[in-house]
């Protein structure tokens, strides 16, 4: 997200943040290219709006911006975004993005010159496939009427259905766009990304899939639509397909890694499996022969050992030491 903003001239960029913030500030930084990142953290949760009217008290919002949801892949035109606002005189522009089957979202029906016409919440049969893609432009002064202090709020429940017939605007996107919040869909955005399907800067550059990244050692079978992190060992004879490997993961010889995501220095023993759907916390460890289920869920440091007669459970939802 950071360098399709750079890439569109934005130069700073406020992250809202609350759960594990400290970590994302350790990971991020306070610099990312040519912009500069700042911070505001909430002091309990405040829902998808709150957090703003906090960074509005604490004088940090410029006159006009971009909000945007942390867990979207787009290459959405922002200079189009802006340019229609202002032609407007919009208080709100969202940006919306056209899906298949709008009943797991909710909808935003626009008239003929954009203005909104309801914030809809999930239904059956909904009016339009049009829907909120997690991309807005607001003035400073909106926030300040539309956002009250002190308290949780959300865009969706009750800023946006405020603002419809007062200024709230949408912009129909023709645009790559996916939200990313389920592992399967992060999984698409992967494969997405090696097959170019996103415009710049988010395209990968054209070459032979799949995509490692400078430094990471592969031996082994790697499949097309891997992504493979720097520092990487796959052993030989070791199997790993359609799968995330972020930096420092060590798949041993004869491991069989599946449609799934393996966090920084995880290590994946001889013979071991990683079912379909499943994440790997951050530096934890499948035991030689110990199999992580479908779906499952390890958490980082933790460790996933066979069982004592040699067959292998799942792993489930795994906390401290897994596979137990």
């Amino acid at each position: 997200m950071l360098d399709w903003l750079e890439h569109h001239g934005v130069r700073e960029v406020l992250l809202l943040c609350g759960f594990l913030a400290e970590r994302v500030r350790e990971h991020v930084g306070d610099r990312h290219g040519n912009i500069q990142l700042s911070y505001v953290v909430e002091p309990e949760p405040l829902d998808t709006a709150g957090p703003l009217r906090l960074a509005l008290d604490q004088g940090l919002l410029a006159e006009r911006f971009f909000v945007l949801n942390g867990d979207i892949l787009t290459d959405l035109d922002l200079a189009a975004l802006e340019r229609r606002h202002r032609e407007r005189s919009a208080k709100a522009t969202i940006a919306l993005v056209e899906v298949a089957d709008a009943r797991s979202y909710g909808s935003v029906p626009i008239d003929e010159r954009g203005a909104v016409e309801a914030f809809l919440e999930k239904m059956d049969d909904p009016p339009t496939n049009l829907v909120n893609g997690g991309v807005y432009l607001l003035e400073r002064t909106t926030v300040a009427s539309a956002i009250a202090a002190g308290r949780p709020v959300s865009f969706e429940r009750e800023v946006f259905p405020g603002l419809v017939g007062k200024g709230l605007y949408g912009v129909a996107a023709d645009c790559y766009w996916i939200d990313i919040g389920t592992l399967d869909r992060y999984l698409e955005a992967t494969r997405d990304l090696l097959a170019r399907r996103p415009r710049p800067p988010l395209a990968v550059a054209p070459g032979n899939d799949p995509l490692i990244a400078a430094g990471a050692r592969v031996e082994g079978s790697v499949s097309a639509g891997s992504v493979i992190g720097a520092g990487c060992v796959v052993a030989t004879g070791a199997r790993v397909e359609r799968a995330v490997l972020f930096d420092g993961v060590r798949v041993e010889a004869g491991a069989a890694v599946v449609d799934s995501v393996s966090a920084e220095g995880a290590a994946i023993g001889e013979g071991a499996e990683v079912g379909p759907g499943a994440i790997v916390g951050a530096g934890a460890r499948v035991a030689a022969g110990a199999r992580v289920g479908a779906g499952a869920r390890v958490e980082p440091g933790a460790v996933v050992a066979a069982s004592p007669d040699g067959s292998a459970p799942a792993a489930s939802a795994a906390t401290g030491t897994a596979g137990q």
